[in-house]
């Protein structure tokens, strides 16, 4: 493969659109939750992950779990659960079964929070996907954003 080759000038476009697409929306997200609950995409993100967690098996996340789900390196995310902590909507302890272990959940400031922002969120990730839509560059890649997780309809069986 060369610089000039077809195939490896459609991947590069299409990294560049797919990378085009994700600014935009985490953009406008980020204007939206910062404007109306002061809270940062990430700081979303990250209160959003720690929410999930349980307390059954499994269901704890350790830092580098959490900062493989938000995306970010661990020392960004220690980082950032520090700023959370301090704001009181994150608490850290240790784990009960192994004390080396520390783990955070959100704090009942910090899902109060979380409530109230989520319709900011989501109304913000629509917006953001309808304007892709209307750029015929991002129009197939809003569109597929749109349908990652929306499960397949199920095939009926036809007899033979």
């Amino acid at each position: 493969m060369t610089a000039t080759d077809p195939a490896l000038t459609a991947l590069v476009s299409g990294w560049a659109t797919l990378s085009l697409l994700h600014s935009r929306i985490e953009t406008h997200i980020e204007r939206a939750l910062q404007s109306r609950n002061s809270l940062s995409v990430r700081e979303y993100a990250l209160l959003d992950v720690l929410s999930r967690q349980h307390d059954g098996e499994g269901g704890h996340l350790q830092m580098k779990q959490v900062a493989d789900a938000v995306v970010l390196s661990q020392s960004a995310t220690t980082r950032l659960v520090s700023r959370l902590e301090n704001r009181g909507l994150l608490a850290r302890y240790l784990c009960p079964t192994d004390r080396r272990g520390i783990y955070t959940d959100v704090t009942a400031d910090g899902l109060e929070l979380l409530t109230e922002a989520r319709p900011t969120h989501d109304a913000a990730c629509r917006e953001a996907l309808d304007e892709a839509a209307t750029h015929p560059e991002l129009a197939s890649l809003a569109e597929a954003v749109r349908t990652v997780g929306t499960p397949f309809p199920r095939l009926k069986r036809t007899a033979p």
